[in-house]
């Protein structure tokens, strides 16, 4: 397993000795089981995958590396690297420029930029215009191109599909980066539509059926479809790919009810020439840390607490399934708790941050789910870990705890 070159103070010598214990038992990844941590008046429960996946730590290593290769240079990145607040500010810090926020928004004009300028591709990738944008400008779009290879495959298997006449079903949320990346490498090779949940694919498959007409299509997909889209024509043969940070599975379930509409409308004899078999397009970072979060709450816990960025949606997902068990509180970092009493989180439902008052029940010991998202440093797990663990007396060692 190659091994990044990342700042040391994203790391966490207590998370990177927990991991290290479950990877020598379980080197195959195969249990999903949580890491119990007694600490006496507090019992962590942690997941068995969290943290910085193989794409973010790639995107982090070439980040700091066009830095360092670039001195007196501008840098510039499309967007943030990486959902993240504390790597993009820290970024930032060395002089780093944003040319566009999430959205889309432009933030530095082109014409602003030339040829000798340094441009950091982020790890959600970009659309092809703006790749023909940069080029357009002179700077190299691949030195520092830290899209991950994950998306990629995304991208390649619409290629695929599209060289055997499919039409695209792209699962994701059609304003986020990744999404609108996925949307632009797509419709190049094929027709493509954007589908964001299961309300907006059973709308797709009433127009397959017929119980909605093709007029119908692009009122209710305005924006989220390639142009010259015929749902005539592009309807009759399909693939679904995924926004590679959706839950899991959302995606095989909006893959299974467009089968089932395919099946209803060409027949089962006929469904493997109007539909094709798409489930090699899940990350496996995605699909292992949405594992252990169901492991996870397995376990007889009193909250769940959830760190990572708030426009993340890896994270999000893991907020959305803590919740349907147990009092879940969204945190970017440990300044977030504010005393034992007070923690501020965000409630990503209403797009705000929310004080709560009590949330650390008064129990003789507190069960607590503690994990992260997959673009949140272990330090700052760590951070909150042991915030935590300062609210109560008679806490034993980390020697203790894991020996």
């Amino acid at each position: 397993m190659k091994v990044f070159a990342i700042p040391v103070y994203y790391k966490s010598n207590l998370i990177q000795r927990i991991k290290k214990l479950r990877e020598d038992k379980d080197p195959r990844k195969k249990d999903y089981s949580s890491t119990k941590l007694d600490f006496g008046p507090v019992i962590f429960y942690l997941g068995r995958h969290f943290g910085f996946c193989y794409g973010v730590e790639n995107a982090i290593e070439i980040s700091y590396k066009a830095i360092a290769e670039n001195p007196g240079k501008r840098i510039f990145l499309l967007s943030e690297m990486i959902h993240n607040p504390g790597v993009n500010a820290d970024l930032i810090s060395r002089g780093v420029k944003f040319i566009m926020e999430t959205s889309g928004t432009q933030i530095i004009d082109w014409k602003e930029l030339n040829p000798d300028d340094v441009i950091i591709v982020p790890a959600f990738g970009t659309t092809v215009e703006i790749q023909n944008k940069i080029s357009e400008i002179g700077i190299n779009t691949i030195e520092y191109d830290t899209t991950c290879p994950f998306v990629e495959k995304v991208w390649n298997k619409a290629a695929t599909l599209g060289k055997s006449d499919y039409t695209i079903v792209v699962h994701g949320k059609h304003k986020h980066e990744e999404t609108r990346a996925t949307f632009s490498h797509s419709k190049e090779k094929a027709p493509t539509v954007i589908v964001r949940d299961a309300e907006e694919t059973k709308l797709l498959c009433d127009i397959i059926c017929g119980t909605r007409s093709f007029e119908e299509f692009y009122t209710l997909f305005e924006g989220k479809h390639s142009y010259g889209f015929d749902p005539s024509k592009h309807l009759s043969k399909i693939g679904v790919v995924n926004q590679t940070t959706m839950l899991a599975t959302e995606t095989q379930s909006i893959a299974d009810c467009l089968k089932i509409a395919m099946i209803k409308k060409y027949g089962e004899e006929n469904i493997k020439e109007h539909f094709a078999d798409t489930r090699d397009t899940l990350c496996y970072a995605t699909h292992d840390n949405q594992s252990a979060t169901y492991a996870l709450l397995e376990q007889n816990a009193d909250l769940a607490v959830v760190v990572g960025g708030y426009n993340s949606s890896n994270t999000s997902h893991i907020v959305e399934l803590c919740e349907e068990k147990l009092n879940t509180y969204f945190i970017s970092s440990a300044e977030k708790i504010l005393s034992k009493n007070f923690i501020s989180h965000y409630d990503f439902h209403n797009h705000k941050e929310v004080k709560t008052e009590n949330f650390l029940p008064e129990k003789k010991v507190v069960k607590i789910i503690l994990t992260s998202g997959a673009s949140c440093p272990d330090a700052i797990v760590e951070a909150v870990m042991l915030k935590i663990l300062s609210f109560y007396e008679g806490i034993k060692s980390v020697d203790e705890v894991l020996n």
